[in-house]
């Protein structure tokens, strides 16, 4: 029960951000920032240790994850609802809340969603190949949300809905040690 709890609750904090940027009119800003705050994640152990962390005092939350903000450049809604999250004591919630909230940009904008694992970050010049790889897949425009699993060992898992497309290292050696003991 746990996980669909916080599913829903990510997704209402994605809803009332993508509803205070659609009526600013900075959708593109706010996801452009979140970006930046997902890379943030996926590259600094300090930043993860800090949004992960239950026992930092709000306050103190607070303060660091603005000055983060700062430093990431990011625009003064997503500012502001970071502050929020931090007060809250959210911010554990973020890459969920991040995710959300580019499927609701993305529907927003007639796309689809692929949610792509890779075991390193993507260079820019991979992800436009496979944007350009699915929209040839889906026959239309395809945004990407990232988010990095060393676990993975090497290779991609992309979900788009319900449909998974695994070209993972992990899997295959998996289904090679199953067939192996089979």
């Amino acid at each position: 029960m746990g996980g669909s709890v916080q599913a829903s609750l990510g997704g209402r904090y994605a809803l009332a951000l993508f509803e205070l940027a659609q009526g600013a009119k900075t959708i593109d800003q706010v996801e452009a920032s979140l970006s930046s705050v997902r890379a943030a994640l996926d590259q600094s152990d300090d930043f993860r240790a800090l949004v992960a962390s239950p026992v930092i005092q709000r306050g103190a939350a607070a303060k660091a994850v603005l000055a983060t903000a700062d430093e990431l450049g990011v625009d003064a809604t997503t500012k502001s609802f970071l502050g929020v999250l931090a007060e809250n004591r959210r911010l554990g919630q973020l890459p969920q809340i991040i995710r959300a909230f580019r499927k609701l940009a993305a529907n927003h904008r007639g796309e689809t969603t692929a949610e792509v694992t890779s075991a390193h970050p993507l260079s820019d010049d991979q992800v436009v190949e496979l944007k350009q790889q699915l929209r040839q897949r889906l026959g239309r425009e395809v945004s990407v949300d990232l988010a990095v699993d060393p676990e993975l060992l090497g290779g991609l898992v992309v979900r788009i809905g319900s449909q998974m497309i695994d070209s993972s290292i992990r899997t295959r050696l998996n289904a090679l040690t199953s067939a192996m003991k089979g």
